[in-house]
């Protein structure tokens, strides 16, 4: 390790530009025309195959991989994107470990599944790459439609209403569309600005316009919407962050998760982000580990997840877990932060031991810590929203809400996987609900 990895707090470039672009290039990369037509020869072409059922957004998986054999991606492509227009980044971020691929006939007989999330990657990548859109708009309807939110599920359910020939306008609170896709995936999962690029390619189809910086209840309010707008979608996500509760929480190096993944996905010069030498993560979902991961790889010496409940309880998959671990993390399960300690500034984090029921069991112990990130969920902000089903929008059939004219889908609404592939599918059943009662009235 780089001799700067020895200092102590949280400063930036601990690691050398070299080691930095190596443990941020793509995850997986991209297959070969070969490897796509061996990975494709895999497939069994199943008759009521378990990976359609698995998939959320319901792509007919043998279907495109028979494409993607006979030599014709782009055919394949079409046949992802009908269903999931953002097909390309869902094969990069999809958890298809424990969706489509968990059931697949050749991981239940061998052991080893098809590839599908990487056939997916090679058949949007392809058309993706000629400039090409394959879906053209309806004649035009004259309804107006707002969408809170250029996440998965605003940007599904635009492209789905710019298609059946509707005029969308989508309201973002940040300066760039992409919500999840663009702020909150880790780095190595969508390389060279992919985000940025698929919302470029989306909005080909024509009839939708973003406006970023505008937030609702800051900018807009839910009845200027309702009364501008014939319909109203909201998928602005989940803005806040919970609390930890623990005595020290508000001090110094104590800092969210999504914020540090953000700032991460944001930076152009990654020796000039500062990490800590001692890390540690609190939670165990997909967020912790891209947090804990990406600690690892800007330099930090010591990186610890440490999870309240057991390891079969972690939101992240077994996949995630091993990925961790073969970075370096260590993963600490059933322990409940109680303390923080430092003087202004976190020097070290207490826990204490507890049941699978959570009961504490007395038994305490401390990591040392310059920098702790909170990855323990997100919660709903805003004013005047429809009813809430708990945390979230409560919503019945495709995102209907409690409010005549209004749907929500993706993270902010009640129900189903906080998954890119769920949002796009909440988005896009909504736009299909939305069209069905516009050309009623």
């Amino acid at each position: 390790m780089d001799a700067r990895a020895l200092k102590e707090g949280i400063v930036s470039g601990r690691l050398d530009p070299d080691a930095l672009s190596a443990g941020f290039a793509d995850l997986h990369g991209q297959l070969s025309n070969h490897e796509a037509l061996v990975a494709a020869d895999r497939c069994y072409f199943c008759h009521d195959a378990p990976c359609v059922t698995a998939c959320p957004t319901d792509i007919d998986i043998p279907l495109f991989i028979r494409q993607i054999a006979t030599g014709t991606p782009e055919a394949a492509a079409k046949t992802i994107l009908t269903q999931n227009i953002m097909g390309g980044m869902c094969a990069r971020v999809c958890p298809t470990e424990t969706l489509c691929e968990e059931v697949c006939v050749r991981e239940v007989a061998e052991g080893e599944p098809v590839q599908i999330g990487r056939l997916q990657r090679y058949a949007t990548d392809t058309l993706m790459a000629q400039g090409v859109h394959p879906f053209s708009r309806a004649a035009p309807t004259g309804k107006r439609i707002a969408i809170v939110g250029a996440g998965p599920a605003g940007l599904a359910c635009a492209h789905r209403l710019a298609m059946h020939g509707h005029d969308v306008l989508v309201f973002d609170a940040r300066p760039k569309a992409g919500g999840l896709n663009e702020y909150g995936i880790a780095a190595y999962k969508s390389t060279e600005d992919f985000a940025a690029r698929e919302v470029d390619w989306l909005l080909q189809i024509g009839g939708i316009e973003i406006r970023n910086g505008i937030a609702l209840g800051r900018d807009m309010t839910m009845s200027e919407l309702q009364s501008d707008y014939d319909a109203v979608f909201l998928g602005m996500g989940l803005g806040g962050v919970n609390a930890l509760t623990a005595p020290g929480a508000d001090k110094e190096g104590v800092l969210d998760a999504v914020g540090f993944i953000a700032d991460l996905r944001q930076c152009t010069d990654l020796s000039s982000l500062p990490v800590g030498r001692d890390v540690v993560v609190i939670g165990g979902g997909m967020t912790a580990v891209d947090a804990a991961v990406q600690s690892k790889l800007l330099g930090a010496l010591n990186v610890t997840i440490v999870y309240r409940r057991g390891r079969d309880r972690m939101n992240a998959s077994v996949w995630e877990q091993e990925l961790a671990a073969a970075k370096g993390v260590r993963i600490i399960t059933n322990a409940s932060p109680v303390a923080v300690h430092g003087n202004g500034a976190v020097r070290e984090i207490e826990f204490e031991f507890t049941d699978d029921d959570l009961t504490p069991t007395g038994q305490t112990f401390r990591l040392a810590a310059d920098q702790v990130f909170k990855a323990i969920g997100q919660t709903l902000t805003g004013d005047d929203l429809p009813d809430l089903d708990g945390r979230k929008i409560a919503v019945t059939g495709p995102g209907r809400t409690s409010v005549k004219g209004v749907w929500a889908g993706g993270d902010c609404a009640a129900g189903g996987e906080d998954l890119t592939v769920t949002a796009v599918a909440e988005g896009r059943d909504a736009a299909e609900d939305i069209h069905v009662a516009l050309m009623r009235a």
